[in-house]
C-alpha cells in the first residue's frame, strides 16, 4: 500500500517501499552540502587568516612607509634647509668671486698702467743713458777742447811774456843798468824817462840809441815770425809825465816823446820796422795815468816813462773762444 503526501507545492505519492530509499540519500545530500558549506567557510576563514595578514603587513608596510616617509620628509626639509644655507654661501661666493673678479680686473688694469709706467721710465732711462753718453762725449771733446784752448791760451801768454822779457833783458845788457827797465803789474815794458830824454824835452838822447837799435832787432825777428804776428793787435808806445806844470803841456810833452821813439825804431837800423809799420802806433796820456805818488820825487820820477804794450788780437783770443762754446751741447731728450 503506497503513502500519499500532499505539499503545497505538489502532491506527491510515496509508496511505503519508497520511502526508505529517499530519506538517506538526503541526508547525504545535506552532508555534502554541509561539507561544502564548511569548506566554503573554512577558505573564507583562511582567505580572511590570508587577507588579514596581508592587511596587517600592508598596515605595517603602510606604518613603515609613513615612518619613512615622514623621515624622508624630514630629511628632505634638512636637505632643503641645507640646499637654502649652501644657495645662500653660494650667492656669497658668487659674491666674493665678483669681487674678486672686480678687484682682479682692477689690479690687471693697475698692473697694466704700471707697466706702461715701467716701459715709459725704461725708454727715459734709455735716453737719459744716451743723453748722458753724449754729455760724456761731449765732456770729453770739451775737455780736449779746453786742454788745447788752455795750451793756446799759454802759449800767447807765454809769447807775450816772452817778447817782453826779451825787450827788457835786450835794454838792459845794452844799457847796463836793469833798474831802468821793467815789466810793469799791466804787463808792460817799462823804460824811464832817464833812458831816452832830458828833463822837459821829447828829443831822444844820443845814448839811448844803442838801447833802441836792439829794441829794434827784437821787434823785428818776433814780427817776422808768423806764428807770432797772427796773435799781435797793436804794439803801443805810450808816454806819461809827473803832475808838473799844466794838463796840456804835459799831454803835448807826452805825445811828443811816444812819437819821437815810434818814429826811431820805424825809421833808424835800414828802416827794418816799417813793412811792421801797422802794428805800431803812439799816445801821449799826460799825468792822466800815474804809477806812484806825485807828492815825492821819487813818485815823480816814477811817473815820467815810456810804456811799450803789446797788444792782442781780440779776434784771435776769441776765436779760441769761440771754437770752444761753439760745441755742441747734448740736449735733453
Amino acid at each position: 500500500m503506497r503513502r500519499q503526501y500532499v505539499g503545497r507545492t505538489g502532491s506527491m505519492v510515496r509508496s511505503q517501499e519508497g520511502e526508505q530509499g529517499f530519506w538517506p540519500s538526503y541526508a547525504d545530500m545535506m552532508s555534502a552540502v554541509a561539507l561544502i558549506l564548511f569548506f566554503l567557510m573554512l577558505l573564507s576563514y583562511i582567505q580572511n587568516l590570508v587577507t588579514g595578514n596581508d592587511l596587517r603587513n600592508t598596515q605595517e608596510v603602510l606604518d613603515e612607509t609613513r615612518i619613512t616617509l615622514a623621515r624622508t620628509q624630514i630629511d628632505l626639509a634638512d636637505t632643503q634647509e641645507l640646499l637654502s644655507l649652501t644657495l645662500h654661501q653660494v650667492e656669497d661666493a658668487q659674491a666674493d668671486l665678483d669681487r674678486v673678479t672686480i678687484d682682479l680686473d682692477e689690479a690687471r688694469l693697475l698692473l697694466s698702467e704700471r707697466e706702461d709706467e715701467l716701459w715709459a721710465q725704461d725708454k727715459l732711462l734709455a735716453e737719459q743713458r744716451a743723453l748722458i753718453s753724449d754729455q760724456e762725449d761731449y765732456l770729453k771733446a770739451a775737455s780736449q777742447e779746453l786742454l788745447a784752448m788752455r795750451s793756446q791760451m799759454q802759449t800767447i801768454a807765454v809769447l807775450r811774456l816772452s817778447i817782453l822779457e826779451q825787450i827788457r833783458d835786450s835794454m838792459a845788457s845794452v844799457m847796463g843798468d836793469a833798474s831802468k827797465v821793467s815789466i810793469g803789474n799791466s804787463g808792460n815794458i817799462i823804460l824811464s824817462e832817464s833812458i831816452l830824454f832830458d828833463l822837459g824835452s821829447s828829443e831822444i838822447k844820443p845814448n839811448a840809441a844803442p838801447a833802441l837799435d836792439q829794441l829794434i832787432q827784437v821787434f823785428r825777428e818776433f814780427l817776422a815770425n808768423d806764428e807770432n804776428a797772427k796773435y799781435v793787435d797793436s804794439i803801443v808806445i805810450s808816454g806819461h809825465t809827473d803832475s808838473s806844470g799844466s794838463e796840456q803841456l804835459n799831454r803835448n810833452l807826452s805825445t811828443a816823446r811816444a812819437n819821437a821813439v815810434l818814429g826811431y825804431l820805424l825809421d833808424h837800423d835800414g828802416g827794418v820796422l816799417d813793412e811792421y809799420a801797422q802794428y805800431f802806433c803812439a799816445a801821449g796820456y799826460g799825468m792822466t795815468r800815474p804809477v806812484a805818488s806825485n807828492d815825492t820825487e821819487a813818485g815823480r820820477a816814477a811817473n815820467r816813462r815810456i810804456e811799450i804794450s803789446i797788444i792782442l788780437r781780440d779776434d784771435t783770443v776769441m776765436d779760441i773762444v769761440e771754437s770752444y762754446l761753439n760745441l755742441d751741447m747734448p740736449e735733453a731728450p
